[in-house]
């Protein structure tokens, strides 16, 4: 009996893929610009700590070459790299030699309002709570259900992005961004051993403010951290850093650090 999608026979090659049956991957979205993939070395180095942790085989050199080769016939854009443990048998259990799938799917670059880079932006205050899980912490894998929950919440424009919380009440990251405050010209985000996703801009952010002269900390943050902090920002890797003007009844200015490190940013993104 063949398998059905939509009604229709499925694609033989996806109706055993772990990956659409059970999130057993990891993804990364990569900015593409002129031909070239930004951040690529941090992007493949990520996905290469996550196939370790779930024991997914991976060969680096040739997902460069293949991410290269499409990046070069992309041009400008966005491109996806979704890494799967491929078919397996029904049931949980992951095959002894899995092979693994490779998909590369490409999109236009988000039109993001150049006003979120230069004026700021309100961060809504999600509800949804990010599940601890330790061995899963820090990895991009493609289960990211509790980000949905989380961008589902609100419809306004009046938000460009949300502010996720762990079981503790502690601030993580952001729905899709990595987050960062300034206390009195420190440099600080939140550890990210038991949940949330460690961005390739996050960890790029950490060199270039050593480099700089700026000292910074990772470490567990309480909400008053985030309340009481002279400047705060977000980041992901397609837009940057967005500056936050507002979250609950807490206003801020966009500061000097941020300016410095967004001026550093901008140029090895563009």
């Amino acid at each position: 009996m063949q398998d059905w999608l939509n009604g229709q026979p499925l694609d033989p090659g996806l109706q055993r893929d772990r990956g659409l049956a059970y999130g057993d991957g990891l993804f990364e979205t990569i900015a593409v610009r002129r031909g070239q993939p930004r951040l690529l070395d941090r992007h493949l180095q990520r996905l290469a700590t996550g196939c370790q942790r779930l024991r997914i085989p991976c060969d680096l050199a040739q997902l460069e070459v293949e991410v290269r080769a499409y990046a070069a016939l992309l041009g400008e854009g966005v491109a996806k790299l979704l890494y799967t443990r491929g078919d397996g048998l029904r049931g949980y259990a992951p095959p002894a030699e899995p092979e693994v799938r490779r998909l590369l799917l490409a999109s236009p670059t988000p039109a993001y309002p150049p006003a979120h880079a230069i004026e700021g932006i309100a961060l809504y205050p999600c509800a949804t709570r990010l599940a601890t899980q330790p061995l899963l912490a820090g990895l991009k894998h493609m289960n990211r259900l509790e980000q949905v929950l989380a961008r589902g919440e609100w419809t306004s424009t009046d938000y460009a992005e949300g502010l996720m919380l762990d079981q503790d009440g502690r601030p993580i990251e952001g729905v899709f961004s990595n987050l960062f405050l300034v206390c009195a010209g420190r440099l600080q985000t939140p550890a990210l051993d038991r949940c949330g996703v460690a961005g390739v801009l996050r960890g790029l952010l950490l060199d270039l403010a050593a480099q700089a002269g700026i000292q910074s900390e990772v470490r567990p943050l309480a909400l008053d951290d985030l309340l009481g902090a002279d400047e705060v920002f977000l980041c992901n890797s397609q837009y940057g850093i967005w500056p936050v003007r507002r979250y609950a009844a807490a206003n801020w200015s966009v500061g000097p650090v941020t300016r410095k490190l967004q001026g550093s940013i901008n140029e090895i993104l563009e």
